[in-house]
């Protein structure tokens, strides 16, 4: 993976992080028999909860096979269940299927078979071609097939598509939303950010043939398959490891991703709480202004990564329909169409024009990249804390990374705010500190960011560290990322979580402000 480019203050990655862990398979039951075209699974007559039904413990791909054996992806980024999405496949074999997999937690095992078609006929789609001007990889894929989401459970699913002759298997990451977020925590999937670091085709935002950034996109487009995590985009290292433990929590969910959030105003009206996951980088200005609107009614605001809503970004239409392209000229703003034409210019919200510094909303800021450093609890005793036997000055190895973010107060910083979290870092000679804080504001909603990205990949984390594990995170980490986390994730399901947890301000105390 390519190396950054600048300086730690302001540095930024051009790859999106280590390979998920390894998902528990323990508990899972195949469910395959009798499986038909177009099958649902059973159950229909009499609906029990989701969780209640047996998982699947085949949906993970573990040979992909060669690159263009089979790969795809959909027209649409979320459905409403019943609404219908298309597939645009592409293979040399004759044939294969498509299984829709909600990902979620189903007694151990992590996702459950929801439907089945076999023997689709397959093609080989034309190679892409490049935009001139904006470098966009395009596909102009013909729609392979049609399908009926009727009677799929809201979630996160993965359509696995397996080549029949055995050539190949790939992902298409789909979202089923949330009509209605009332009384819900509101999982917001980022598959903004996921299409930011798509290199398939050869570009990205970050990079193009040059390996840099002077041959990057300026636009890209959902309309092509995601290359990382045999088509999975970066939804297995940053998303699935929350999924499967908020529903393993069994606190009542709602699912969508920042797209819908952006478009729908009223999206996250009475909902208790949304979850920004662990890379959620690139958000549009509508976005933002409809999350700040929860938080101002009451909505709970949860980070659990770093480096959010550090890029502002545009979404327009491609030929598949409405906000399937998103746009980011970052330094190259001045030369955007559509900021001529009025609209913000698609670079860092902290910088101009229009500068909107992210720590408004966030209560942290991004400052630095790349870092590998322990996880120093600062404040014991914050209710976040409690069940976790953590003394001042805990240390877990390896938690802090690759981002992180900082209360700085150069920038705008909501008050009352608590640093709870104060972990030395050193990003290429510079010390700083990555925080994990917690403010509140009058409505009574809570904030809380854990200023770590690896922070939903620690919720995976069991046994030794080292060398075997992911960035060498070890159990203890786990445990006390899973307890942290369940505690605001029930803090914030129960309501505003201000009116009980009051924030109480430190930063003079953690940084000699006033």
């Amino acid at each position: 993976m390519a190396a950054a480019l600048t300086s730690c203050a302001t540095r930024h990655p051009d790859e999106p992080g280590g390979p998920a862990p390894s998902p528990d398979r323990g508990g899972a039951t195949p469910h395959r028999a009798g499986l038909k075209d177009d099958h649902r699974t059973d159950h229909q007559d009499a609906p029990k909860p989701e969780q209640s039904l047996p998982g699947n413990a085949d949906w993970e791909i573990t040979d992909p096979g060669p690159a263009g054996a089979i790969e795809g992806f959909a027209d649409r980024v979320s459905v409403l269940p019943g609404e219908p999405v298309g597939l645009h496949v592409s293979t040399p074999a004759a044939a294969f299927t498509v299984s829709a997999y909600r990902i979620g937690w189903y007694g151990g095992a992590r996702a459950r078979l929801v439907w089945r078609r076999e023997h689709v006929l397959g093609a080989k789609q034309p190679a892409p071609h490049v935009d001139g001007t904006t470098r966009t990889v395009l596909t102009g894929w013909q729609r392979t097939l049609a399908v009926d989401t009727a009677g799929w459970p809201e979630g996160a699913y993965l359509l696995r598509l397996d080549a029949e002759d055995g050539s190949g298997r790939r992902y298409v990451p789909l979202t089923v939303r949330s009509a209605d977020t009332a009384g819900k925590t509101v999982v917001m999937s980022a598959p903004a950010t996921w299409q930011a670091y798509n290199e398939w085709g050869g570009y990205s935002l970050y990079n193009g043939p040059t390996g840099g950034l002077a041959t990057r996109s300026l636009k890209v487009v959902f309309d092509r398959p995601y290359d990382y995590d045999h088509g999975a985009g970066l939804f297995l290292v940053y998303e699935a490891p929350l999924v499967f433990f908020a529903e393993q929590l069994g606190i009542p969910l709602a699912y969508t991703t920042g797209i819908d959030v952006a478009r729908e105003p009223a999206l996250l009206r009475g909902a208790t709480a949304v979850l920004s996951l662990g890379h959620d980088e690139y958000w549009s200005p509508e976005q933002r202004a409809n999350v700040v609107a929860a938080r101002d009614a009451g909505t709970n605001v949860a980070i659990l990564g770093a480096n959010c809503c550090f890029r502002r970004v545009r979404f327009e239409p491609t030929d598949l329909g409405p906000d399937r392209t998103v746009v980011c000229y970052k330094d190259a703003w001045a030369s955007d169409p559509g900021h001529k034409a009025g609209a913000p210019a698609t670079t860092d919200f902290r910088t101009g024009p229009g500068a909107d510094p992210e720590s408004s909303m966030l209560g942290v800021i991004y400052d630095g990249y790349p870092v590998d450093a322990p996880y120093v609890v600062g404040t014991p005793d914050h209710w976040a804390f409690e069940g976790t036997g953590v003394a001042a000055g805990a240390s877990f190895p390896h938690l802090v990374g690759v981002e992180y973010d900082t209360v700085d107060t150069a920038f705008p910083v909501p008050r009352p705010i608590e640093v709870i979290a104060h972990s030395p870092v050193v990003c290429e000679g510079r010390r700083s500190h990555a925080d994990t804080a917690y403010y509140t504001v009058p409505s009574g909603a809570g904030v809380f960011a854990t200023g770590t990205m690896r922070w939903v990949e620690t919720l995976d984390a069991h046994g030794p560290g080292g060398t075997g594990a992911v960035h060498g995170i070890d159990g203890k980490a786990g445990d006390l990322v899973r307890k942290v986390t369940e505690n605001v994730l029930r803090a914030f399901a129960a309501g505003p979580a201000g009116r009980v947890h009051p924030a109480r301000d430190n930063l003079a105390a953690v940084y000699g402000a006033p």
